[in-house]
Parts: C-alpha cells; sequence; structure tokens
C-alpha cells in the first residue's frame, strides 16, 4: 500500500521551488515557468503559469500536494501553443503558507471557491480543470457552483462519497512514517517532517468527518449540477481509491466520459505522463 501512495509524488528531475514572485526557465527554449503568489480571500496563493494558449487550464493537486510535486509532466509537456497552464497550492499547502492547513468540514468548498477566484484575480475569463485526488473533488464542486466558468473537467482518483472501505484505507496512511522513503521524501523536503506529519494526520480527521453524514456524503448532491464536459480517467490498479468511485461519478455527471487505464494506479498522470497528456489534449481540444 504505502509504496504506491503516491499523492504528492515529483516527477523526476523536478526541482527546488522559485522564491515567490520569480520568473524562472524550467524548460529549454523559450517557453518559461513563472511562479508568484497573489492574495485571494484572505490568504496569499502561489501558482506556477505556463504556456501562451487561449485555453486555460488550471491544476488542482491532491492531499498534501503542490503544483511542483503534483504535475510535474504536465507542466512541462502540455502543448503550450494551445493552453496556458496554471498549477496551484490551495491554502495551507506548498507555498501557499501560511496559514497552517485546517480541515473544517467546508474544506474542499473552501478549495474550489479559492480556486475560481484565483483564476478570476489572474483575468481568466475561463478554465478548464484537471483535478487529481481531492484536486478531483474540488473540481467537481467548482464546476457544480460556477458552471458558466467551467470549460471543461478531467479528473481522476476523486470520490464523491467516503465509505467503511475508503475509513480503512484513510487509516492505513496516517502515520506517515510507514510510507516508502520514495514517497514521503520529497514531502518532507517540501514540508519539513512535523508539518507534513502532523497535517496527514489532520487530512485524515478531516475526511473521516464526512463519514458522519448521510451516505457519507463530500459532494454526491452536486455531480447533477455539473453541466461542463467531463472526462474521469480511472487506473484499474488503483489501492486508494475503489473502481465503484469512478463508476458513480461517471452514472451521475451528465455528458461524461469514463476512461479506464488497465494498469494505471493513483498516480497514473505520472507514471503514464505521456499517454494522459495526449488524452487530455485531445479531450480538451
Amino acid at each position: 500500500m504505502f509504496s504506491e501512495f503516491t499523492l504528492g509524488m515529483p516527477c523526476r528531475g523536478s526541482r527546488e521551488p522559485p522564491s515567490p514572485g520569480a520568473c524562472h526557465h524550467l524548460l529549454s527554449g523559450s517557453t518559461s515557468v513563472n511562479s508568484a503568489r497573489v492574495a485571494v480571500n484572505g490568504v496569499h496563493l502561489h501558482y506556477q503559469r505556463t504556456g501562451e494558449g487561449e485555453h486555460a487550464i488550471l491544476l488542482l493537486p491532491g492531499m498534501l500536494g503542490s503544483g511542483e510535486t503534483d504535475f510535474g509532466p504536465q507542466i512541462k509537456n502540455l502543448n503550450k501553443k494551445l493552453f496556458t497552464v496554471v498549477a496551484w497550492d490551495p491554502r495551507g499547502y506548498g507555498h501557499s503558507r501560511p496559514p497552517d492547513r485546517d480541515f473544517p468540514v467546508d474544506f474542499f468548498e473552501r478549495d474550489a471557491k479559492d480556486a475560481i477566484d484565483l483564476m478570476k484575480t489572474l483575468k481568466f475569463k475561463q478554465v478548464s480543470l484537471l483535478g487529481w485526488s481531492d484536486g478531483g473533488i474540488t473540481a467537481l464542486i467548482a464546476a457544480a457552483k460556477y458552471p458558466s466558468y467551467i470549460r471543461k473537467m478531467v479528473i481522476w482518483g476523486a470520490n464523491a462519497y467516503v465509505t467503511d472501505e475508503d475509513e480503512m484505507i484513510y487509516q492505513g496512511i496516517r502515520d506517515v512514517s510507514k510510507w516508502s522513503e520514495r514517497t514521503r521524501k520529497p514531502l518532507e523536503t517540501l514540508y519539513g517532517y512535523d508539518y507534513f506529519a502532523k497535517t496527514c494526520e489532520k487530512w485524515v480527521d478531516g475526511i473521516k468527518q464526512f463519514k458522519l453524514l448521510p451516505d457519507g456524503n463530500i459532494c454526491r448532491h452536486l455531480l447533477p449540477l455539473v453541466q461542463c464536459p467531463t472526462l474521469i480517467v480511472h487506473g484499474e490498479k488503483d489501492p486508494l481509491v475503489p473502481r465503484f468511485h469512478a463508476d458513480f461519478i461517471h452514472k451521475h455527471v451528465r455528458e461524461s466520459r469514463l476512461h479506464l487505464m488497465p494498469e494505471g494506479k493513483h498516480n497514473l498522470h505520472l507514471r503514464f505522463a505521456n499517454e494522459f497528456n495526449k488524452l487530455v489534449e485531445d479531450f480538451l481540444q
């Protein structure tokens, strides 16, 4: 389980983050990756931006994730002429600190509002969403609540409710000392061990709150409100999010497509980056 727990695992060759407000060159050639922080809803949110296309894409990371740790192959390789790619760090994650991350029962709704308000602050008229894991939940809520602002959406590793099986999985990842070093190291480097370990425990407690709600509801009541074309990708070897979650979202989101990756695990967009990126580009066009 823990060797496959890859929320937050960076791609090979990922670099140390730039200082806020800096512009740096991660890519060979003419396209830079700009990094900055901007005031949104009372906090300073960090983001990376690259590309010059008219179609804006927001990348939404998973639990404890950030743009730099979760989306290296997407920031580097999604088509720069077709798309402008923005990868954000939700409040309390990555370089969107302070504040420390907390998990009130509406934390997904808060992230959805922050994400949309960030893109509006950056003057994008419309945006497509790529959401992984927790970021997929955030994307679903954003698409339901801001339908006119969302062009298209791709989600993977997301769930709309919490079951007994999910709760057991969450409990299994609570103690980060049991994670593989390969998975743990990038997040230790980003956060320091104490913040990383404490925030993971707080996340487990935060996500388990939904188990106390009717039907374990996170956002299942919002799925029929999603209006944008939606692609749901699921790795059939995902040890963290069982297949029934992808099927449920597919059933309840109109205009959705479900694409299965037989060898995909939770980090399918990193492990099979070329295949995933092509799938995304074809869908968004």
